[in-house]
């Protein structure tokens, strides 16, 4: 399945997100929700970092992992395109093996139906 991602752009969008449902591990909480105006042929999702995490190339290289690691779970597993996903990385992003921060978040989308 190939389906293009798409990155949230509104700021209502991000609100109504983190009003919707959550998921947390080790590495993300991912919040998701069904948004009514949203293209089902495509993957909307945003990766967010705190500040608290350290300095921009810190922060960019998370979104940079956790970008490619969406890339790959897109053609693997089967995501539901009916929700738009917010993913809030923390620090431990950095420090693990890109091989187990993967594993989780394919485990973590294929719960979310």
């Amino acid at each position: 399945m190939s389906s293009k991602i798409v990155s949230l752009s509104k700021s209502e969008d991000f609100k109504s997100i983190l009003g919707g449902r959550k998921i947390s591990n080790k590495y993300l909480t991912i919040f998701f929700k069904k948004l009514s105006d949203k293209d089902s042929k495509k993957l909307n999702i945003s990766f967010v970092t705190k500040k608290k995490i350290g300095n921009a190339t810190r922060r960019n290289r998370i979104k940079r992992i956790l970008r490619a690691i969406m890339n790959d779970a897109v053609k693997k597993i089967n995501i539901n395109l009916k929700y738009c996903y917010l993913l809030i990385a923390k620090v431990s992003v950095l420090n693990d093996p890109y091989e187990n921060i993967k594993q989780t978040l394919h485990a973590d989308f294929e719960k979310i139906k």
